[in-house]
């Protein structure tokens, strides 16, 4: 994500109260358990549910661009990884019509953004089991704990969605946590004339009765924040990489002069990543560039595969947001206390850009940063421990972050600095990892105790009195 260039990083009231108490109850009931609602984030305790381990969703979209309407099917594939009476989905607002598992209707009540569903039979420890969910009606936006709009954002000619870091629920039931990650495939109708682009590639395009329908597969594990379905009128453009990497970029038309030459850059930052970070991570890349309300006051998101940007992006913030394919998309944090992981990492590769660029090293970016006030934003809190949901995207998660890696670089040596950003994404390619698992693979690669430069510049209140 890149939300710094326009706005200070800071949901209403009522949201707050939503994401931040659970709404289930997790006590023993005949046949098996109730799911837990929410895995306990620090930031976010009630995203997320327990119980279960989601392996694939099938999303069937349809949406009508005129009276913003959706109707919907999702199939979601998942693991008991417990005896279950009950379960939890994360869905906000819309109406659910059905609920079946593995076929039989089931009960389900609502309550909050928890969608609670109570299967004929109960499902045994480690029981594979389907559950499809229909439902519809005018997907609403919603605002996050820093004061973003998120969710399924309407459009001038239909819909520009986001996800992070709970917006995702606007739009489909799920396990709406970063530590449960699947695979996906959409099926998105629309209005003749419109595209609809996901994730991942697009496997066929079928137009019918002044309709068309996208289908899109997404294979690699995906967070659910990661997810889209951004529906306009784009110029889209389909092309390879000298390494026959796909690319799929769509454009709002408006914006496409603006955002030729930064976007005509990205075979060559993908190229450029893969020597810093490792080989890409998934099998296409490309991007979406929208026109968005005013309201939306940042300026892109990391979605897997196809970074959005809220307008025409700079070359800067293609850097970010394909950096961040490695971290956060590929290595997702474990829970949303551990953002600095993607953000600290992405805005490090800004850093490494620039110089590559003929300006400033990261050394010196570094020290302009460590040369502000104590009382400057970048030393509000610390990025490892952000403390409050209205933090995941301030100002230290980003720069902060990037400053521990600039001592990290110090204090190992550039070849180990260098073999880390490689080795790092490597180990945890599509999985899920934390900030104690990155300073024990620092740890293990270097004599120099590292204990003082994390616990000083990850975790340590206000400015560090030293650096390397």
């Amino acid at each position: 994500m890149n939300r710094r260039p326009l706005r200070s990083c800071g949901a209403t009231a009522a949201l707050s109260v939503a994401l931040l108490l659970s709404s289930c109850t997790n006590g023993a009931v005949d046949g098996g358990a109730a799911g837990a609602g929410g895995v306990g984030d620090p930031l976010f305790p009630a995203l997320g549910n327990g119980g279960y381990r989601v392996s694939h969703y099938g999303l069937d979209l349809d949406y009508d661009v005129p009276t913003k309407r959706l109707a919907a099917t999702a199939e979601i594939t998942a693991d008991a990884k417990q005896d279950l009476r009950s379960f939890q989905l994360d869905l906000q607002g819309l109406t659910v019509s059905g609920v079946r598992v593995d076929g039989k209707d089931a009960s389900f009540t609502r309550k909050g953004h928890k969608l609670t569903v109570r299967p004929p039979d109960g499902l045994k420890k480690g029981a594979k089991f389907r559950t499809t969910v229909t439902y519809g009606g005018i997907p609403q936006e919603m605002t996050d704990a820093d004061g973003a709009t998120e969710g399924w954002v309407k459009t001038a000619d239909g819909a520009f969605v986001a996800g992070e870091p709970a917006g995702s629920m606007t739009w489909f039931p799920g396990n709406n946590h970063p530590s449960d990650k699947a695979a996906y495939d959409f099926r998105i109708t629309v209005p003749q004339g419109y595209t609809a682009v996901a994730n991942g590639e697009l496997r066929s395009k079928k137009t019918a009765r002044s309709k068309t329908t996208y289908v899109w597969h997404n294979g690699e594990p995906m967070a659910s924040y990661l997810a889209t379905a951004t529906i306009g009128q784009f110029e889209v453009h389909e092309s390879r990489t000298p390494d026959g990497l796909p690319l799929y970029v769509a454009v709002e038309p408006s914006l496409a002069a603006e955002s030729a030459k930064p976007l005509a850059r990205l075979p060559e930052i993908l190229k450029w990543a893969s020597g810093q970070f490792g080989a890409y991570p998934f099998s296409s890349a490309g991007a979406i560039v929208d026109r968005t309300p005013k309201r939306i006051d940042w300026g892109a998101l990391e979605t897997q595969t196809k970074p959005i940007y809220a307008g025409a992006p700079s070359t800067k913030t293609v850097v970010h947001e394909t950096a961040h394919q490695w971290f956060g998309d590929s290595v997702t944090p474990k829970t949303w206390q551990d953002t600095w992981l993607n953000e600290g990492f992405a805005t490090y590769a800004e850093w490494l850009w620039e110089e590559r660029e003929g300006g400033e090293s990261p050394q010196e970016q570094f020290d302009a940063l460590y040369d502000t006030d104590e009382d400057d934003k970048v030393w509000h809190f610390p990025p490892g421990d952000p403390g409050k949901p209205e933090n995941v995207t301030g100002t230290p998660v980003y720069e902060r972050g990037a400053m521990v890696l600039q001592q990290l670089r110090n204090a190992v040596g550039d070849k180990t600095f260098f073999s880390i950003l490689k080795e790092w994404p490597a180990k945890y390619r599509h999985a899920n990892a934390d900030s104690e698992d990155f300073i024990a693979f620092c740890q293990e690669r270097t004599d120099e105790d590292l204990t003082d430069l994390f616990d000083d510049w990850l975790y340590g209140e206000g400015k560090p009195d030293w650096e390397y």
